[in-house]
C-alpha cells in the first residue's frame, strides 16, 4: 500500500489536470506530496523516502515555475515535464543506489533479509522496470506533443499498460523470486 500511496500526488495531479487546469494540478499535487511526505515523517515516524522527497520537490518546483508566470506549453508538455520528473527521480535512486522500491520493501520484509544480495537485485529489477514504464509514459507525451494528429487516447492506453503492468511485476517478481529460492 505504501508504495501504491505513494503515487497519490500524480494520480491527483492526472485527475486535476484533466479536469480544472495544469497550474491548479501542480499546485494540488505539490501539497499531497508534501502533506504525504510530512504524514511520513512526523506522524508516522518514517525516514522519508527517495521517492516522496522527489515528488515534493517535482510537483514543488513545477508548481512554483508555473505562479511565476513560466510558459507552461499545452497539457502534454506539461504531461511530459511530470513524466521526466518522475523518471528521473527513479533513475536518480539507482544512480545512487538506492532504488526506490527497496525503502518500501523493507516495510514489508523481515529484516535480516534486507542486506541479501537477492533482495538488493530484486529491487534492482523491479525499480528498472518502473523506470521502463516512466519511460514509455514520457515517449507517448513527446508523441502527442510533436505529432497532434495522434489521438489522445493513444497516450492514455501507453500510460495504463505501462503502469498497470509495473504494478503487476511489483507483485508478481518477487514470489517468482521467492520460488526459485525455494526451489533451490
Amino acid at each position: 500500500m505504501g508504495l501504491l500511496l505513494a503515487f497519490l500526488p500524480f494520480i491527483v495531479f492526472a485527475i486535476v489536470d484533466r479536469f480544472v487546469g495544469p497550474t491548479e494540478a501542480l499546485l494540488l499535487a505539490a501539497l499531497v506530496s508534501f502533506i504525504l511526505l510530512l504524514r511520513d515523517w512526523f506522524i508516522l515516524g518514517k525516514a522519508p523516502k527517495i521517492l516522496e522527497i522527489g515528488t515534493t520537490i517535482l510537483f514543488s518546483g513545477l508548481a512554483l515555475y508555473a505562479l511565476l508566470g513560466g510558459p507552461m506549453g499545452s497539457i502534454f508538455a506539461v504531461r511530459l515535464a511530470v513524466d521526466t520528473g518522475l523518471l528521473a527521480v527513479v533513475l536518480i535512486s539507482i544512480a545512487i543506489r538506492r532504488p526506490f522500491t527497496l525503502q518500501y520493501a523493507r516495510e514489508q520484509v523481515a529484516s535480516e533479509l534486507w542486506d541479501s544480495q537477492v533482495f538488493i537485485r530484486t529491487n534492482y529489477v523491479i525499480t528498472s522496470v518502473w523506470a521502463l514504464a516512466f519511460a514509455v509514459m514520457a515517449a507517448a507525451d513527446v508523441l502527442l506533443l510533436y505529432a497532434p494528429d495522434v489521438p489522445a487516447k493513444v497516450g492514455i492506453i501507453a500510460t495504463i499498460v505501462a503502469l498497470v503492468g509495473a504494478i503487476r511485476f511489483t507483485g508478481w517478481y518477487p514470489e517468482r523470486v521467492r520460488q526459485q529460492a525455494a526451489e533451490r
